[in-house]
């Protein structure tokens, strides 16, 4: 519990980080137009349940752990656990969700981006919180569980095991599978544009470069690709490349316009050249920033839940002889609950239209608050 030299404000800070991070996120969607795609909504209903987790959830976890006891009664106890597992339990699912909703959009581009509608995201979603209430309806059976004003989470080992593997280690397993295969997907489109590019250049014309979609300046979309890394696009733009376009050229009668024109082949060789080299390092760049996010995106869930579902579920089984402290618990307990403060950092700062709306909400509400000053 020393990770921390002021513990409590560390919770503290959690919490505040959980609430705002996420109303952000809300508050960026629905007051951005670039934002309104259908599969946001996934990312609203995720930062709704986080905010309720920060809310409703931490405060009292935090107001236990400093009384040493449960001081809100019987009845609040039983529903402060069954929707600390309904939040947290749907804020993972959403996660698991949204990795397939990006598996999708990466290797049937056309055809899901088709069927891709808000009503279609919506089913997903309330699908979503079925499953996330069925798993924590059993707390609400125990009503009377409260003894020595304790308020602890179920202990039975088929609920525990149950809970456990469909909360976290089944949507892990599929969210580590789904990555795993976009960044395939991802890395053999890039050697196959690379490989296009590089054919193209060697059989297009050299004066073809002076056709504009051909041959535009090669840091031309550097700027855009450098500026834009959500894992959607990065893995979707991969395979996007121009269509050059060939020009006859003209034949020349006079020993000037010959020169001319053996100028113009070898100027154009040489950007030639330079595109082709250019265009395999962007490929190759995406590549890195590809393997970044998706290393953010799993490494972020894994290390912020498996501590605790792993110790909760060997806890059960071993009944204390695992040798497992109550404070080591309850530090992976509250590791957990920081996943709901990352989410927005993770599934949003990489986006630059997120990054663009969160520009204006803070610069706003800075403009707010310096003309409150003023009148003051």
């Amino acid at each position: 519990m020393g990770v921390c030299p002021h513990y409590d404000r560390c919770r503290g800070a959690i919490i505040v980080s959980t609430v705002v991070g996420n109303i952000l996120v809300v508050l960026a969607i629905f007051t951005s137009r670039a934002l309104r795609a259908p599969q946001n909504l996934f990312l609203v209903s995720l930062a709704s349940a986080d905010i309720l987790v920060g809310a409703l959830i931490i405060p009292f976890s935090l107001a236990k752990e400093v009384m040493g006891y449960w001081h809100f009664g019987n009845i609040w106890c039983s529903m402060y656990l069954a929707l600390d597992i309904l939040f947290c339990t749907s804020s993972i699912v959403h996660l698991c969700a949204i990795s397939i909703d990006r598996y999708w959009s990466v290797t049937k581009a056309v055809s899901y981006n088709l069927r891709r509608t808000p009503r279609r995201i919506k089913s997903m979603i309330a699908i979503i919180w079925v499953v996330s209430a069925i798993i924590s309806f059993p707390p609400l059976l125990k009503m009377n569980s409260l003894k020595e004003n304790k308020c602890d989470l179920n202990d039975d080992t088929w609920y525990v095991l149950f809970s456990c593997t469909v909360s976290f280690f089944l949507p892990c397993i599929i969210m580590i599978f789904l990555y795993c295969r976009i960044y395939r997907v991802a890395k053999h489109r890039a050697s196959t544009v690379s490989n296009l590019r590089n054919g193209l250049h060697d059989e297009v014309p050299p004066n073809a470069c002076y056709h504009q979609d051909c041959c535009r300046h090669p840091n031309s979309d550097a700027h855009h690709d450098n500026d834009e890394m959500d894992l959607e696009e990065s893995t979707s733009s991969i395979h996007k490349f121009s269509e050059p376009a060939s020009h006859k050229i003209g034949d020349g009668t006079s020993n000037a316009k010959t020169k001319r024109l053996s100028w113009t082949v070898n100027r154009g060789q040489k950007r030639d050249r330079s595109v082709s080299i250019s265009q395999t390092r962007l490929t190759q760049l995406r590549e890195k920033r590809l393997t970044f996010v998706l290393a953010v995106v799993i490494g972020g869930f894994v290390i912020c839940w498996f501590p605790f579902f792993f110790t909760y579920s060997l806890e059960s089984v071993c009944r204390g002889r695992c040798g497992i402290s109550d404070a080591l618990f309850n530090f992976f307990f509250w590791i957990g609950y920081c996943n709901s403060s990352l989410n927005p950092v993770i599934y949003t700062v990489f986006n630059r239209d997120f990054r663009k709306a969160f520009r204006k909400l803070l610069m706003l509400t800075s403009k707010k608050d310096h003309v409150n000053n003023k009148n003051m």
